[in-house]
């Protein structure tokens, strides 16, 4: 089908700058970054119209030529795939033939330099804080001690404190690559609770909550429960204490997208 399309006259429509509906949010960007297995940077030669778009959306056929590859198999200088891309304001996409863009894919097998775009809206208007804020999600991805995917939240433990107001509640999470990994809130008298992560046995209690649009930050936000179920609390009576303190953490970490 992909290749039918190709093999149509070339696109009509004039360049105009992309959708600014496109999802662009710190969330959307990281889930793109650590799951898509090619990201480029290209160059959109050539874009047109073709049916079949969800609902909000119009398909575009794309060939567009390869900028930089920043992250996974080597890729021809000649790429094209299907995007969908969302309409604006006015009703229509605009047509991404010339501009730039950020590409999320998979490599079609036995096809070389065609893409298949496994996320709606895996097509993003390039622009150098974005290229910036992907080759760091990367970066943070391959290096050593790279944060695994969070898949539920097992157990949470509150200790209190000697002197008032004093107290620790640990949560411990269920990691992807079975490493250990918690949280720890901490409150101290005439202080402001505080929390910290441990991708590790050693708790590092000074350590700072991650940054927003880190990976790290996206596996916590956008893996953990916006409440805590009653379920993970080992003593009923502190319950109402890990639950003040698991609003510490999600308030920290805000929504995800």
């Amino acid at each position: 089908m992909l290749a039918m399309l190709f093999a149509d006259g070339p696109a009509d429509a004039q360049p105009t700058p992309p959708s600014a509906a496109v999802i662009s949010g710190p969330a959307a960007v990281a889930r793109l970054a650590s799951e898509a297995p090619v990201v480029a940077h290209a160059r959109v030669t050539r874009a047109r119209r073709a049916p079949g778009a969800p609902a909000g959306h119009e398909r575009f056929v794309v060939q567009a030529a390869t900028a930089a590859l920043l992250k996974g198999p080597a890729q021809p200088a000649r790429l094209r795939w299907l995007a969908d891309v969302p309409r604006g304001p006015g009703g229509t996409a605009p047509d991404p033939s010339g501009t730039e863009v950020l590409v999320f894919a998979a490599p079609v097998p036995d096809r070389p330099g065609e893409l298949r775009l496994p996320f709606r809206d895996a097509m993003l208007p390039h622009s150098p804080a974005l290229a910036a804020r992907v080759r760091a999600l990367l970066a943070e991805a391959n290096g050593p001690g790279a944060p695994p995917a969070v898949t539920a939240l097992a157990s949470a433990l509150h200790v209190p404190g000697t002197l008032p107001g004093e107290s620790e509640t640990r949560f411990f999470l269920l990691a992807a690559d079975g490493r250990p990994l918690s949280l720890l809130v901490t409150r101290r008298p005439a202080a402001p609770p505080a929390w910290s992560v441990s991708l590790g046995e050693l708790v590092d209690v000074a350590a700072p909550p991650p940054a927003k649009g880190t990976l790290l930050w996206y596996r916590l936000a956008c893996g953990l429960p916006a409440t805590l179920p009653d379920a993970v609390v080992e003593q009923a009576e502190f319950a109402a204490a890990a639950r003040a303190d698991w609003a510490v953490v999600r308030e920290g970490l805000g929504r995800c997208e």
